[in-house]
């Protein structure tokens, strides 16, 4: 073989090999690890996928999501391998790792943790406690394999910093113009794409979580006002890479920050981070040097130079 031919083809071995490892890596391991590991693994991928019910941590829950709800299921049907933003693979091997919100260095549980405080509208709960670990564990085995490298952007995995600042950089840009005209596109997208799925007033259907609003007896159903999912650019970044379920990245920018808008304006509820800390004596410490933060779905759209009521009423 001559010198160029070889050239060629260790470029093409290195390419496809390069395909391999990423049609790899959105795949949970083949076996669980054996013993008490294993057991402590399959407790976290029945949290993962129970949240809000788990006697575990349905206290500590409070709405109708679960961990599954963002962390959308791969191929292999376990919770966090799916292609798009938010996979687990990979993610405990980046921790302990940067966080711009809290302003220390996080550690894996405390990120999960304060999901609960957020994503699931309820309470933090207590690191080192069996929940805790479990959920650690179980994100941890999808991570089997990957080279460890601290992440000092933030608290993502490789595959997850290659998507996620870039796609809400992106999107802040295109928030930032919208308008009552735009609202009423993502009504109209909302209506034609998701309600079939999420319900027509964002209250979900069958296995398809809620998105907003409360239930019959006043319960808050989705995320609250905290959670990443509330900001117009970071769910854009999300709802791009991941729907509609199965299709990701085939709706236009435009249609997902148009639905995503409209989504967001809806009621729900407030955060305030002093209200979602258990008492200090209970909770132990609290890895943050942040104390206070507050955000309301008004707040939110404030953020980004936007009046809600301009963007939901025209006026």
């Amino acid at each position: 073989m001559n010198k160029k031919k070889l050239v060629v083809t260790t470029a093409l071995i290195t390419l496809l090999s390069s395909f391999a490892y990423a049609a790899q890596e959105m795949a949970a391991p083949k076996t669980y690890p054996k013993g008490e590991i294993g057991k402590i693994v399959k407790l976290g991928e029945d949290i993962v996928n129970n949240t809000d019910t788990h006697p575990l941590t349905k206290d500590f829950v409070g709405n109708k999501l679960q961990c599954k709800s963002c962390h959308l299921k791969g191929a292999d049907g376990k919770v966090g391998t799916g292609k798009g933003i938010s996979s687990w693979i990979g993610t405990a091997a980046t921790f302990p790792a940067w966080s711009k919100r809290e302003k220390t260095v996080q550690t894996l549980q405390d990120r999960s943790n304060n999901c609960f405080m957020r994503s699931m509208n309820g309470k933090r709960p207590i690191i080192d406690t069996e929940a805790s670990i479990a959920i650690a564990a179980y994100i941890t085995w999808l991570s089997e394999g990957s080279k460890i490298k601290m992440n000092a952007k933030g608290p993502w995995s490789e595959h997850n910093t290659k998507l996620y600042p870039k796609a809400v950089k992106h999107f802040k840009k295109i928030q930032k113009n919208a308008t009552h005209e735009n609202y009423l596109a993502g009504k109209e997208i909302y209506k034609n794409q998701c309600a079939s799925c999420h319900g027509v007033n964002g209250e979900g259907l069958a296995t398809f979580p809620p998105l907003w609003g409360k239930d019959a007896n006043g319960n808050w159903l989705s995320y609250n006002t905290g959670a990443g999912m509330s900001k117009l650019d970071k769910a854009a970044a999300w709802v791009k890479s991941n729907m509609p379920l199965g299709q990701g990245n085939s709706m236009s920018d435009q249609d997902v920050a148009d639905v995503v808008l409209y989504m967001n304006a809806q009621e729900r509820d407030s955060f305030d981070l002093k209200k979602r800390l258990l008492p200090k004596e209970e909770m132990g410490y609290y890895n943050s040097k942040v104390f206070e933060e507050k955000h309301t779905v008004e707040s939110n759209f404030k953020a980004l130079g936007l009046d809600l009521n301009k963007i939901k009423n025209g006026k």
